[in-house]
């Protein structure tokens, strides 16, 4: 059994068993699972908790895919304040540090500030950093804005970070700043405050951020709206892409704003209402999560789908979900091509037009393929998912 199989496993039998048990015996159940998968903190109260077996002492703890690359800790910016409007107490406003180490990306080290960023790994335009509010509550961004003069207005691409990564991190891993420059585009980064996920994940899993006008896909839409309108952005040709946890919210934002967004990228992500709460979520992200919904809207957007097949924190059997979610109602013909460590099935309209791409590849984990270790949770084999998306983006 997988090391996230059997951490789930022994969480869901902890809550099965303390079922009509007192608080306090509940607590040191779960606390046990803890430590077992290694994921039980240093600060957790001895009185709270029984005594670890020796087999439990000996569990080796979860290592991380690649730690966060150290210039990361000089790139801080204030934290957005806590959302007035946001009286959620869920899981998904204080998810504990041990769901975030197993469910999404590795820890970077806060937010990107308004400090010269390296030209060599983060591009030699300008990487603004803004903020943006409405009803829903505020959030920080970077904007990437390319040197190359624009001929006209620019297409915008949205990038939506992992838990505990930030906009600076998750540019230099997926090099999205360097393609873009090469092809004139904007590129957002929205950043998820510590006030609404206490491990920075976007709420992809909670329906209160799983439809428009509300919650954290309001507060994306209008941040894109927002910039579209300050940097001449071009609104026929927005894009929104994201990892883990952000691709799943990525997945969101293309079916509550299909007029917004012209097109997805989901790399290692989650199909859109595969669960409602934070069990839910750890369940989906096994494989085992409740049957998504087709996406409402006049049009399905047009979607490309990342997933590896050896992803132990999001089972792979979410990628294809994805892909069958926003082809499933467009009639489409598929093929497929096959290649060195990977399978691209394409889907075709009746006119030939390609409406959705799933790249399934061999041999990879949890990490954006093609990119650059000067970032969190990204590798440098496999096919280059940002250039990749950046194709598929821009052919309309």
């Amino acid at each position: 059994m997988k090391p996230y199989e059997k951490f789930v496993e022994n969480i869901l039998g902890a809550v099965r068993s303390s079922q009509g048990r007192d608080p306090a015996a509940a607590t040191a159940i779960i606390q046990e699972a803890l430590s077992a998968a290694g994921l039980m903190g240093a600060t957790a109260s001895p009185s709270s908790a029984r005594p670890a077996s020796p087999t439990q002492e000996k569990a080796a703890p979860f290592v991380d895919l690649n730690p966060p690359p150290a210039w990361a800790t000089k790139f801080r910016q204030p934290a957005a304040q806590p959302d007035s409007t946001n009286t959620n107490t869920g899981a998904g406003t204080a998810m504990p540090d041990w769901m975030a180490r197993f469910a999404s990306n590795l820890p970077g080290q806060g937010a990107g500030s308004s400090k010269t960023v390296d030209p060599a790994t983060h591009g030699p335009g300008q990487f603004l950093a803004g903020s943006f509010s409405n009803e829903a509550g505020t959030r920080n961004y970077r904007l990437y804005v390319p040197t190359r003069p624009a001929a006209g207005p620019r297409p915008l691409i949205v990038m939506l970070h992992g838990c505990k990564q930030n906009p600076v991190d998750f540019a230099a891993g997926t090099t999205m700043n360097l393609l873009a420059e090469e092809s004139g585009c904007l590129v957002l980064y929205p950043e998820q405050a510590a006030s609404a996920n206490h491990s920075q994940c976007w709420n992809w899993f909670e329906g209160a951020h799983q439809q428009r006008g509300q919650g954290e896909p309001a507060l994306i839409a209008g941040m894109t709206r927002q910039v579209l309108r300050e940097h001449d952005g071009d609104a026929d040709r927005v894009y929104v892409a994201g990892l883990s946890a952000g691709g799943a919210m990525a997945a969101v934002m293309a079916a509550s704003y299909p007029e917004l967004y012209a097109a997805a990228g989901v790399h290692s992500g989650l199909p859109v209402g595969s669960a409602h709460d934070l069990m839910s979520a750890l369940n989906a992200m096994k494989g085992a999560r409740k049957k998504p919904a087709t996406p409402s809207g006049a049009r399905p957007v047009r979607t490309i789908v990342f997933h590896g097949d050896r992803d132990a924190t999001v089972h792979p059997s979410n990628g294809d979900a994805v892909y069958r979610q926003f082809t499933q109602a467009a009639g489409t013909q598929e093929t497929e091509e096959r290649g060195p460590g990977q399978t691209r099935t394409v889907a075709r309209d009746a006119g030939g037009r390609v409406v959705a791409e799933h790249w399934n590849l061999h041999g990879a984990g949890h990490a954006w393929s093609g990119g650059s270790t000067a970032g969190s949770y990204a590798t440098s084999s496999g096919p280059n998912a940002s250039s990749e998306m950046l194709r598929f983006f821009l052919q309309q």
